[in-house]
């Protein structure tokens, strides 16, 4: 039923903004918890922005969020992966990191944890970092300087931005879509193997803890404040931090979240709120693994055992279990 309304809406000569912006609200409100849609932005724009300004920057393959480059450079120069976000239930979730870039709010936020009201300074991007050794231990995504009058720096902050994995194959829906941009806006690929997800594990575990642990340790060793910008849902995934007040904080979390504009039919990025934590704590929070029941383990590893033994014809001895030999009942 919304595919037709929205077709219409869309294809019926003189058909009124606000009637195309009411579909398009429908639209997300009706995906709830399973989006058929799983794309919330390409190459910067909803997938059900057809504006002049959004045809041209698909066409063209453009990227609005101040990357490098005017171009989309995500996964492959020459055929980028344009995908800005993706949604989960009915909220888009940031999965590119230059997506955090939107008018450069995030280098506004960081700079107010970093310096005192007032300071000069401006940002670098992709700053190489070595050890002591001089061996690499990764790029800062944005670095942060304050200066004086005369140019010299007056000190320095590290702004990393963590945007969320995917689980699944999100290229496919996306060349799909790319195809017939306005009958695939409301394509349902729910049912198609590889459905693409947000992996906040693998965004955790894979990306951030790493550069907490590598990158962030060289910068607290040298006493440092630090920012990460992330996606508020990917934030809520975390292990609960111990938060502090801001003046004891070595650590600043931007959270942020993307809302949908229905006037512009764009997604704006807002700040939802700021935590401020302390480094060491946060670090032994993300990189611990809360321990589960080791008796369900035992049983786990015993049952895997059997099935072995069962599958070479063995025949099972007159011996105590695995089980029985660790102490269980």
């Amino acid at each position: 039923m919304f595919r037709k309304r929205f077709l219409a809406a869309y294809t019926t000569v003189g058909a009124s903004a606000t009637e195309l912006m009411r579909c398009n609200a429908a639209k997300v409100k009706g995906w709830g918890a399973v989006p058929k849609q799983p794309l919330a932005e390409v190459f910067g724009f909803p997938v059900d922005n057809f504006t002049p300004e959004a045809q041209r920057y698909r066409a063209r393959k453009l990227c609005p969020y101040n990357n490098r480059v005017p171009n989309c450079t995500k996964d492959k120069v020459e055929n980028p992966l344009g995908v800005c976000s993706v949604y989960e239930q009915d909220h888009a979730v940031v999965t590119c990191p230059v997506r955090f870039r939107q008018d450069w709010r995030v280098a506004d936020d960081a700079a107010d944890f970093f310096f005192s009201p007032g300071a000069k300074w401006t940002s670098l991007t992709e700053v190489r970092l070595n050890d002591r050794h001089g061996r690499s231990a990764g790029n800062i995504d944005i670095v942060l300087v304050s200066y004086d009058d005369v140019g010299h720096i007056t000190e320095f902050g590290a702004l990393e931005v963590q945007a969320v994995y995917i689980s699944g194959n999100v290229r496919a829906p996306f060349e799909h879509y790319l195809l017939d941009p306005h009958s695939h806006a409301v394509m349902d690929w729910s049912k198609r193997r590889f459905y693409p997800r947000p992996d906040y594990l693998s965004s955790s575990r894979k990306r951030l803890a790493p550069q907490l642990l590598f990158k962030g340790g060289i910068l607290h060793a040298w006493g440092k404040k630090q920012a990460v910008a992330v996606d508020r849902h990917f934030f809520a995934s975390l292990p609960k931090l111990d938060e502090v007040a801001r003046e004891d904080a070595e650590l600043a979390w931007l959270i942020y979240d993307l809302r949908r504009d229905q006037q512009t039919n764009r997604f704006q990025q807002a700040l939802d709120r700021v935590a401020y934590t302390r480094f060491k704590p946060t670090l032994d929070t993300i990189t611990t693994a809360e321990p589960g029941d080791i008796q369900e383990f035992v049983e786990h590893i015993q049952a895997r055992l059997d099935e072995k033994r069962d599958g070479d014809d063995a025949t099972p001895p007159d011996a105590p279990s695995l089980q029985d030999l660790l102490g269980g009942e």
